[in-house]
């Protein structure tokens, strides 16, 4: 009786009924819906792979979340670039002071294989992570420990808050080729500004089959040199240079100091330290400079490489300090606080060009760059190997954005110093894009070096120039401007 009532209830009520009816469908819908999130919660909690604490967790882009928990193929090989980079100033830096209370960087389920010392090595694997104890702990992801102390070690403080000394050593340490390779070059650059129209091209270079000294070969075909360009102030340039054989060169994969021959890099506190001698058109060169780097003002390494090409660049001081003394022959010249920029590159050089800028501005320093590697072997015949070119504006916070730009639009030519009949651009520009954020850089060239190229198979003549720029766009939704001085490179065709 009651279920016929029931049914001619729904009958005689259509509306309603369907209306109820509707309502509690919903309703079921949303506690299957908690249900299975609830459950999936509590799946996580209990899952190793899955990193706990914080409020945002960054992962390497382009990675299968999933792949990456449960270890599939599509979570090899990925990694975040630069993390330390991103722990220290991206996102833990000064520029989100107010917003990020901690970065705590962590590595997870990595395979290692583990061999007893003393035995003979039987490989057995096993599931390694890492993190900071002290940034783990302040994200509410500290480990339980029953027994002995977990707290940070030295390497885990220089990790996430090095000392100047340690951060410039990092950034600024030598490296070693693959294999002895007679195209490898590394070296320091300096750029010193002691007035308008005067400025000096300082360079510390270790080219050859480089090898640590006192390692087997370490003596042969390769060595040192000093090279340093001045523009002096009637718009001539005088060039010394000095050799140095193996013996008399130094260098440390894990230091950025360097000896070669008589002349030094010194880097002691973030400050560094020239002592340089060679000889030239204008006499003799003695140079005597401390070179500070403004705080926060500086760029990653980044590396490009594919088989056995290598192209690798920092820039310890995009903006820095020189004060010091600069003798040539008879003369000397106090310099104080004179404007100075320091990077640093390493790499095969053969048949590679770049394009290059580094410039000052009231509000932006600004670095632009990219290369252009040898032409591929048959596999890759027709292509060159080209690295993503960017554009960087850093504030005093540090890095503010980094952009990226398809080419370099060049306008217009001029005579230029050095090379005869060599002509170099009066204008260029380029566009730097990211998501919504758009800027253009405008520089008007007004001084020029031209060096040719010493290959016969690489007809390329190299241009050094100093001009002024423009800087017009929108960062974060806002507009900004800026004008400034700087020191660009390109290479052109002979």
């Amino acid at each position: 009786m009651l279920l016929t009532l029931a049914f001619r209830h729904l009958w005689v009520r259509k509306l309603r009924s369907l209306f109820l009816l509707l309502g509690f469908a919903i309703g079921v819908g949303v506690m299957v819906v908690l249900l299975s999130v609830g459950e999936a919660m509590v799946e996580q909690s209990r899952d190793v792979s899955l990193v706990g604490g914080g409020e945002i967790t960054v992962l390497p882009q382009g990675i299968d979340v999933e792949a990456m928990r449960t270890g599939g193929i599509g979570g090899m090989f990925f990694g975040i670039d630069r993390a330390r980079f991103l722990t220290r100033q991206a996102i833990g830096g000064p520029r989100h002071a107010g917003l990020v209370r901690s970065v705590a960087p962590a590595i997870e389920g990595k395979l290692l294989y583990l061999c007893r010392a003393g035995a003979e090595c039987l490989p057995a694997p096993v599931r390694a992570g890492g993190e900071i104890p002290s940034r783990a702990v302040a994200l509410g992801a500290g480990l339980n420990v029953r027994e002995g102390a977990w707290g940070d070690a030295p390497v885990d403080s220089a990790y996430v808050a090095p000392t100047a000394q340690q951060l410039y050593d990092e950034l600024d340490r030598f490296h070693l080729p693959p294999a002895p390779d007679s195209t490898w070059g590394e070296w320091d650059y300096f750029n010193i500004t002691t007035g308008r129209d005067e400025w000096w091209y300082v360079t510390f270079l270790l080219g050859g089959e480089v090898r640590l000294p006192g390692t087997a070969g370490s003596e042969t075909r390769w060595g040192g040199r000093l090279l340093v360009t001045h523009r002096r102030p009637d718009g001539r340039y005088e060039q010394f240079t000095a050799n140095a054989p193996p013996a008399s060169v130094r260098f440390d994969t894990a230091r950025a100091d360097l000896t070669i021959g008589p002349s030094t890099v010194r880097q002691r506190a973030g400050i560094y330290r020239l002592d340089a001698r060679a000889s030239g058109t204008g006499g003799v060169l003695r140079m005597n400079v401390e070179v500070r780097p403004a705080v926060n003002r500086y760029f990653p390494p980044v590396e490009l490489r594919e088989d056995d090409f290598v192209s690798g660049y920092v820039v310890p001081g995009l903006a820095a300090r020189a004060t010091g003394t600069i003798c040539v022959g008879g003369r000397c010249t106090r310099i104080e606080d004179a404007p100075a920029y320091h990077d640093h590159n390493w790499g095969v050089w053969r048949d590679v060009t770049w394009e290059w800028g580094a410039a000052r501005g009231a509000t932006f320093d600004l670095l632009y760059g990219g290369v252009y590697g040898p032409e591929r072997d048959a596999a890759g015949a027709g292509t060159t190997l080209t690295s993503p070119f960017f554009l960087t504006l850093v504030d005093s916070l540090g890095v503010r954005q980094v952009l990226r730009f398809g080419r370099v639009a060049y306008e217009g030519e001029q005579p230029a110093a050095g090379a005869r009949g060599a002509l170099a651009p009066r204008r260029f520009s380029l566009v730097g894009t990211r998501g919504a954020d758009s800027v253009t850089l405008t520089v008007d060239v007004e001084h020029a070096l031209a060096t040719d190229m010493s290959a016969a198979s690489f007809r390329r003549r190299f241009f050094q120039m100093r001009g002024r720029f423009e800087l017009r766009g929108r960062l974060a939704g806002t507009e900004i401007g800026d004008t400034g001085r700087g020191f660009f490179e390109t290479y052109r065709s002979r």
